[in-house]
């Protein structure tokens, strides 16, 4: 077993002193911090730690990190392959079967370094591609070893009051995004709000904010946000049954894009696409983000995996949602690969 003490670490709060892991969410709503890790397959793992600081994310240690190169990563769906996917998408929407479904491939690596530890790159990525969702879960005993620097907000909770951030719709510029873009936020708004709707108070649901442009390391989110009050007496473990997996990683109707995803993804998704945060169960608070932008490692095949996709609509180009998810990805390896010099968040 690697000499890797069980960690958690979400912006500037870091969790150690690992009390018991369970994968039951209704422990979330019981006392103490946890750290949350939900596969998009629907596994979970719930640690709570009994010690909780603040600090900030370290600076990058030379050589302690060190990742594979960008032609060393493969990935489950190749060019033609994925573009094929997206034609048959669109004619599983012409067929009035669904409205948009996310196509996702999953990239692998060889771990360059038997010892790597996600917490260090976890600190690269603080640097190069600074995100509101970043963080670290190291739970090595547990088969959970994460590090994501995640955009997008999947479940915040204070108290009673719950909220979601959809983000659909990406660029390298504003001027990128087109209208097939924003029809597709709206489209997983409404998804959201009828998640929610089915563990809120009747009449609470409302979208304070639609197709908001947030701007990210070397690309652009149309960003919307979904909020809530929860009805008495609901948990965490409602919310998880309502809410996931997140809509924005799945598509619309849910229930159908989840059909089609299962037929057209050769490899699971894991991390990528569930959820990845935090709850502090005494005070009836958590944010858990969307796991998208995120790596982790498979020790028992000696991997490092990252997930990258795109959501598809009848205005979506095969070629162009192929390049998105490029896009999406090559910031990212770079900054994994650990050859990079990073300097005040901007890679170099």
């Amino acid at each position: 077993m690697l000499d890797l003490a069980p960690l958690a670490r979400f912006g500037d709060r870091v969790a150690t002193g690992l009390l018991d892991v369970t994968s039951d969410p209704a422990a979330l709503d019981s006392s103490g911090f946890w750290a949350v890790a939900a596969d998009f397959e629907g596994g979970l793992t719930c640690a709570r730690f009994a010690d909780v600081r603040h600090e900030p994310v370290p600076a990058p240690v030379p050589g302690a990190w060190r990742g594979a190169a960008a032609d060393d990563w493969t990935s489950s769906l190749d060019r033609a392959t994925y573009t094929e996917g997206v034609r048959r998408i669109r004619a599983h929407i012409a067929a009035g079967e669904v409205y948009q479904a996310n196509l996702c491939r999953v990239l692998t690596a060889p771990l360059v370094a038997p010892g790597a530890d996600v917490d260090a790159l976890t600190a690269l990525l603080a640097r190069g591609n600074p995100a509101p969702y970043a963080g670290t879960i190291r739970l090595p005993g547990h088969g959970v070893e994460i590090a994501t620097a995640s955009p997008e907000l999947f479940l915040r909770r204070a108290g009673r009051v719950v909220e979601s951030g959809p983000i659909k719709g990406t660029g390298r510029t504003e001027d990128d995004l087109l209208a097939k873009d924003y029809a597709e936020n709206v489209m997983i708004v409404d998804l959201v709000r009828n998640d929610l709707g089915r563990v809120c108070a009747t009449g609470s649901v409302t979208v304070p904010d639609l197709c908001a442009v947030e701007k990210h390391p070397g690309l652009v989110h149309l960003v919307s946000s979904v909020r809530g009050e929860l009805r008495e007496g609901t948990g965490w473990a409602e919310l998880f049954g309502a809410a996931f997996p997140p809509g924005s990683v799945t598509g619309a109707p849910k229930s159908s894009a989840l059909r089609i995803i299962d037929a057209l993804e050769t490899a699971p998704r894991g991390p990528y696409c569930g959820g990845v945060g935090w709850v502090d169960a005494d005070r009836g608070t958590g944010e858990l983000a969307v796991g998208i932008r995120t790596f982790w490692i498979d020790r028992a095949e000696g991997v490092l995996r990252f997930g990258t996709g795109a959501g598809i609509t009848w205005g979506s180009d095969p070629e162009g949602e192929w390049r998105e998810t490029e896009l999406k990805a090559s910031r990212l390896l770079a900054v994994a690969s650990g050859t990079y010099e990073v300097s005040g968040g901007t890679l170099t």
